[in-house]
């Protein structure tokens, strides 16, 4: 069954992959395999790493409310994942994938946030076309991003492809930047300090979000029940 939480997000992930090639042209996938490849060689966007600090933030959520992330700390740990927009079949698989271990992870006094540059109306479109029982937060312009070092922009070619697509990322976010992040999950201990990255420069591979929840790496026993 589709909401079935044994189903693993990678699975699902490598079928859309094998659709899309499939069902787009030559030069499509090309672009975006250089897209990755070039992202990947270049160093950029890297990521914070486990035992860094983890930047706070103020963002507004889907129906405009701030969330300030020190105080979800007040609950527990974290899990804040970064994704690229509404507009990105993986990403909607992702954050579905959380979704389905929504009760879990609230079971075990872990809160769950889902970021992208995209402006608050499309963040809302994500959260109800999915269903989605968390926050999704609009980081306009990339800032907290950037703090995670997780931005980079489209080339030009590339840009010209998300066009043909339908997927004018200058309409979606509110600027013409063509920056995106790079899809990340973190979880965050309530000391702000990181206890599991995952940081992926190829868009179509992402944590799974079991091994997230049951990293264990959060401190003060936080993840020490089964969740």
């Amino acid at each position: 069954m589709s909401d079935s939480p044994q189903l693993k997000l990678n699975d699902e992930l490598a079928a859309t992959t094998r659709h899309g090639l499939e069902v787009l042209p030559a030069a499509v996938t090309e672009a975006f395999e250089r897209s990755v490849e070039d992202l990947r060689t270049s160093g950029a966007a890297r990521g914070l790493m486990v035992g860094d600090d983890a930047p706070d933030f103020t963002l507004s959520n889907q129906t405009g409310d701030p969330v300030t992330l020190s105080e979800e700390f007040a609950h527990g740990p974290v899990i804040l994942t970064f994704y690229r927009g509404e507009w990105c079949p993986f990403c909607n698989l992702e954050l579905r994938a959380y979704q389905r271990l929504l009760d879990r992870i609230h079971d075990a006094g872990v809160r769950l946030l889902a970021i992208s540059p995209q402006t608050p109306d499309h963040s809302l479109s994500m959260q109800e076309k999915n269903g989605l029982g968390y926050h999704v937060l609009s980081d306009l312009h990339n800032k907290v991003a950037e703090k995670y070092r997780l931005t980079f922009r489209l080339a030009e070619d590339v840009q010209q492809v998300y066009r043909s697509l339908g997927f004018p990322l200058d309409q979606f976010n509110g600027d013409d930047s063509w920056e995106l992040p790079v899809p990340a999950t973190y979880v965050i201990d309530p000391q702000g300090v990181i206890r599991y990255a995952s940081v992926d420069p190829d868009y179509r591979t992402r944590a799974e979000p079991e091994e997230v929840v049951n990293s264990r790496k959060a401190s003060n026993g936080s993840f020490s029940g089964e969740i």
